[in-house]
């Protein structure tokens, strides 16, 4: 029967974590005015058929503060890159000088900042939902137990074990995204 109960609280844990993983994930593609090569995560560029993320077909550097250098490793490669960051949409137009794509990240206004707060919020109440969820399915399964012959001393010690888990792995999407409003609202 432990060991039931220590399976249950390892799986919750383990689904605590992927949403915490999922929320640096959705953060670190959030721009805060800085040039970061995750902003182009996620964008794929069709290679001689087959869809492949940008860092796989070129080098993708930082130049500046505010500047992104990509350096395809085929020079054939620069309309295509091109045209997925184009439909991608991340508000940035690439330049293309033959040689590199260079993206020149805009400064940020005050209205959009807000925006991104805003979006880095939703993403944040995104991974509190996969951990709320992960305690309502361990106490589910704690339930199951309990009607199986669990103890109700043993069932509520491990019910308060997975609530305070809830808490502290709350607690560090709140400090994430304190982190990340004050990283987009610095100018």
């Amino acid at each position: 029967m432990q060991d039931q109960i220590n399976s249950i609280v390892k799986t919750c844990e383990e689904s605590m974590k992927k949403a915490i993983g999922h929320l640096e994930v959705a953060l670190a593609k959030i721009r805060a005015g800085k040039a970061s090569p995750q902003i182009l995560d996620g964008i794929v560029v069709d290679y001689y058929g087959s869809h492949v993320p940008i860092n796989q077909i070129g080098n993708v550097t930082i130049l500046d503060a505010r500047t992104l250098n990509i350096q395809p490793w085929e020079k054939n490669m620069l309309q295509p890159i091109e045209r997925a960051i184009i439909a991608a949409n991340i508000g940035i137009n690439p330049q293309n000088d033959g040689v590199n794509i260079r993206l020149f990240l805009p400064p940020l206004t005050e209205e959009r900042r807000k925006e991104l707060v805003k979006k880095s919020h939703s993403e944040g109440e995104t991974s509190k939902v996969g951990v709320r969820s992960a305690r309502r399915d361990a106490i589910e399964a704690i339930n199951k137990l309990q009607k199986d012959g669990l103890s109700e001393d043993a069932a509520k010690d491990t019910e308060e074990a997975i609530q305070q888990m809830t808490d502290k792995y709350t607690d560090v999407v709140e400090k994430y995204l304190a982190a990340k409003e004050k990283e987009i609202m610095a100018i």
